[in-house]
């Protein structure tokens, strides 16, 4: 009796694309081609001024097209319909701005046959080394449930990070997701921007140079009492289950579905709060 080592999938064929050889491509190019190429989720990229267009197999088979194969080609004259159903969204993007959207309604193929799908799309501008907007990647998802009414509004929230690309990620997700979000690399940072301005949500890391990710959330109830704390944390909650105010933990890493649930309980909770 033999055994076989599993089979990796083929690499995808960067011939039928103007990018060239992965080797040549500037380093954020590859890390978001690494990241599209990996997701479960449908991704589409639009790169440089030749408008080169790259997506995953999860895209290929949400638009239902058998002719699409990843990785993608050039952008053809007729766009996708996540570019082309609003120029807005794109201008935006590459303007540096990120953007979401909520149950548009885009056409796929079903069943031989044109269908229209709810989605919710997410863009986020892709800078290239030099901090210039080199590409816009979409993101889409089947369109989720509208929230309950007490959770509609945008939350407030200051980022404490310490890792400038960790920071970076996390504002732009939260960004996408629809929030206003304000960042602080410490803790020492952060303080004087809770005193300057009103938030809903601390997200803070727990391990922080200086003073850290609970320490800052202690400092910080004094200053706001009803400021909801939302920790992420290498070692999950174990740093914060303790505590002797409330706060939830989010363990690194963790996926977006993870956020938004976090973020969902809580602006319940805050509804629940203030009624």
């Amino acid at each position: 009796m033999t055994s076989s080592a599993p089979v990796a999938p083929p690499s995808p064929d960067w011939s039928r694309t103007a990018l060239g050889e992965p080797a040549g491509w500037p380093l954020p190019l590859r890390l978001t081609v690494d990241i599209l190429l990996n997701s479960p989720s449908a991704m589409l990229l639009m790169w440089g001024p030749e408008q080169i267009m790259v997506y995953n197999d999860a895209y290929a088979a949400l638009i239902g097209l058998s002719s699409l194969r990843a990785p993608g080609g050039s952008v053809p004259s007729i766009q996708p319909a996540a570019w082309s159903w609003n120029g807005a969204a794109i201008r935006q993007g590459w303007a540096g701005d990120s953007a979401s959207y909520r149950g548009v309604m885009l056409p796929a193929w079903r069943n031989n046959g044109v269908a229209q799908l709810p989605l919710d799309l997410y863009y986020t501008p892709v800078r290239d080394a030099a901090g210039q907007v080199a590409g816009v990647l979409c993101t889409l998802a089947p369109a989720q449930a509208a929230p309950l009414a007490d959770t509609t509004r945008p939350l407030r929230m200051l980022v404490v990070e310490d890792n400038a690309d960790a920071r970076y990620l996390v504002c732009e997700t939260l960004r996408a997701l629809g929030h206003e979000v304000q960042a602080a690399a410490t803790g020492e940072d952060a303080l004087p921007e809770l005193s300057r301005q009103s938030f809903d949500v601390l997200y803070t890391d727990v391990s922080l140079p200086g003073m850290s990710g609970v320490e800052l959330a202690r400092k910080a109830l004094q200053q706001a009492p009803t400021l909801q704390l939302l920790f992420a944390s290498g070692y999950g909650d174990e740093l914060t289950r303790h505590l002797e105010f409330p706060a939830q933990s989010l363990q690194k890493p963790y996926d977006i579905e993870q956020l938004q649930a976090a973020l969902e309980q809580i602006a319940r909770r805050m509804g629940n709060t203030q009624a």
